[in-house]
């Protein structure tokens, strides 16, 4: 029977020959690809890739506050978990008018 320290040893062997034999794929396949692309004449725009960015989360505006701590001046739009000093508070009495 192995020990932990020998089971550990194989998994990290394990772990570094199946990244080996990712990388080497993934070359492979490439290489695949670039042939077909050259063979049929297909482009990357043809793919619809090229120049193509990334849409990241839309950048929003902020929302106006809707309710106001008259004590601390601390304020809240009325999205999200409502802020502490709201709890166990009737939110009309905080609306900022």
């Amino acid at each position: 029977m192995s020990t932990y320290k020998e089971l550990q040893g194989q998994i990290e062997k394990l772990q570094h020959e199946a990244e080996n034999a990712r990388k080497n794929e993934l070359i492979n396949a490439i290489n695949d690809i670039q042939i077909k692309m050259k063979e049929f004449g297909i482009s990357a725009d043809d793919l619809g890739i090229t120049g193509r960015k990334r849409v990241g989360k839309s950048t929003r505006k902020p929302v106006a506050p809707k309710y106001k701590n008259n004590t601390t001046g601390e304020t809240w739009s009325g999205r999200g978990k409502p802020p502490k000093w709201m709890a166990g508070h009737d939110k009309s009495q905080y609306l900022i008018k």
